[in-house]
């Protein structure tokens, strides 16, 4: 099912088609980018799968969706605009087209996935897991130790959108100190009280009683967090990862939670999506597991900023303006 919205200027003619495949999109969306093609000399039609998306690619000058094939006839694309915060596929040698500009949504899932941190690191300190169980059997227990972010030493690895706004609620519990590790050590940010590069995370990791991770997948970020760095974590520290599942080593972090030498993990990206059935990650101690879903768009602050985003550089496409949010897909972000 689609719909294909035509410029009916007083000339008629058009530059080229938006071709949308964004199937959650409220109405007030779909007539917002409407609006805005038009006044930027556009055609616009939206899919609500990639088989309806294909039938536009000849005409395609503009694509707004995820990503996925967009095959040898797609001669006249000129712009991939993701809506998501990730640039995976075309982060890939040779998977962008030459000549396309690619964008991302950067900026749009702080709030969301920041949120989703703080929900399962409450989870895991407070034993949410352990007392689901206890009253699934009516018992009246009470006795269970828990923690608290109060005074809890917090290391976030990433300081981006999502790590700057995790940085912001975690302040608000009073943590005896929150470290963020990037690239260049330079954030900000007030509410880290130290910003470090990568090369000097292995200082800051047998302090890391929180370990959150919100990272990109690149080749520079794979494998960051392999089994000798898990294992200079003080004994019952927490790990959250939010970024993407190619960081971690998943084998080495689920027997160190087999023997308890990890307090518990919450892990929302994993280097195999979907995650098998016969995972042993799905039956692992004190890990929560969930489908990718801590930044999904099933938010509406998330998909007005989504949407805002790429109107805005709709309309600096149209005059011939630079973008925002460009991709550089050597470095992956």
């Amino acid at each position: 099912m689609f719909e294909t919205y035509e410029n009916d200027d007083e000339t008629g003619s058009t530059r080229g088609l938006v071709t949308v495949m964004i199937p959650m999109l409220s109405e007030d969306h779909r007539k917002h980018i409407q609006e805005t093609a038009k006044k930027a000399g556009f055609d616009c039609t939206f899919c609500e799968n990639e088989e309806d998306a294909r039938a536009f690619l000849p005409e395609t000058e503009v694509y707004f969706g995820p990503g996925f094939p967009l095959e040898d006839r797609a001669k006249k694309l000129r712009w991939i605009a993701l809506p998501s915060a990730g640039a995976e596929p075309f982060t890939q040698p040779g998977a962008l087209p030459e000549g396309v500009q690619l964008t991302n949504a950067a900026g749009a899932y702080g709030v969301t996935i920041s949120e989703h941190i703080i929900m399962v690191t409450l989870e895991m300190m407070r034993r949410r897991a352990d007392y689901l169980d206890i009253v699934s059997r009516r018992e009246w227990r009470r006795d269970l130790p828990i923690r608290s972010i109060h005074g809890a030493r917090v290391v976030i690895v990433g300081t981006g959108d999502i790590g700057r706004e995790t940085a912001r609620r975690i302040r608000a519990f009073v943590p005896e100190g929150i470290i963020g590790i990037n690239r260049s050590g330079v954030c900000r940010e007030p509410a880290f009280d130290r910003v470090l590069t990568v090369e000097r995370i292995e200082e800051v990791l047998p302090e890391a009683d929180l370990l959150i991770l919100c990272i990109p997948g690149t080749p520079e970020t794979s494998g960051l967090l392999d089994a000798r760095r898990l294992a200079m974590l003080p004994e019952g520290a927490y790990l959250v990862n939010v970024g993407r599942g190619n960081c971690l080593d998943e084998e080495a972090l689920l027997e160190m939670l087999r023997t308890g030498r990890i307090g518990g993990a919450a892990l929302d990206v994993f280097r195999q999506e979907p995650l098998p059935t016969d995972s042993s990650m799905w039956d692992a101690p004190n890990l929560i597991v969930t489908p990718h879903i801590s930044g999904n768009m099933t938010l509406r602050w998330t998909m007005d900023r989504v949407v805002q985003i790429f109107t805005d550089n709709l309309e600096r496409y149209g005059a011939g303006e630079p973008l925002t949010h460009t991709v550089d897909p050597g470095r992956g972000y």
